[in-house]
């Protein structure tokens, strides 16, 4: 398993750990994200968002400056080492994804569809599920 994260996330020093990937993935999807937003869409703290960017920043990977419109406001982005480095991961992911879908027939692939829709409702369901929790308890 060590040699395919390394193929995905770098290897030695360079190596991006899961969620500074997930945070490259996001960085890349438009010109810029201010930090809170980032963090929501994450899904994580604001302080781990920000521990993230700092390491994508260490790599050359994002870069953050002040909004233009209200300069207490930290906008963060993919730079342009960080797009080249998103893009041959995404190569790399839907390398993968080819070499296992090839290994299923047509009755498979649909069955397998079937499978993954009611896996990803059911974890839908679950989320839904802790955040009427959450609600509740505030």
């Amino acid at each position: 398993m060590g040699k395919l994260i390394e193929y995905f996330f770098g290897e030695g020093e360079h190596a991006l750990e899961f969620g500074q990937m997930d945070t490259l993935d996001l960085l890349v999807q438009q010109p810029g994200w201010r930090m809170g937003d980032l963090a929501d869409a994450l899904r994580v703290d604001p302080s781990t968002a920000t521990r993230a960017i700092q390491r994508l920043e260490k790599f050359g990977l994002a870069t953050r400056c002040g909004s233009t419109d209200d300069k207490r406001v930290v906008v963060v982005s993919a730079t342009e080492s960080g797009r080249k480095r998103h893009a041959d991961a995404a190569a790399r992911r839907q390398e993968l994804i080819i070499h296992i879908m090839a290994t299923f027939d047509q009755d498979e692939f649909r069955e397998l569809s079937t499978y993954l829709d009611r896996f990803v409702g059911s974890l839908d369901q679950f989320v839904a599920q802790l955040n009427d929790q959450s609600d509740l308890a505030e």
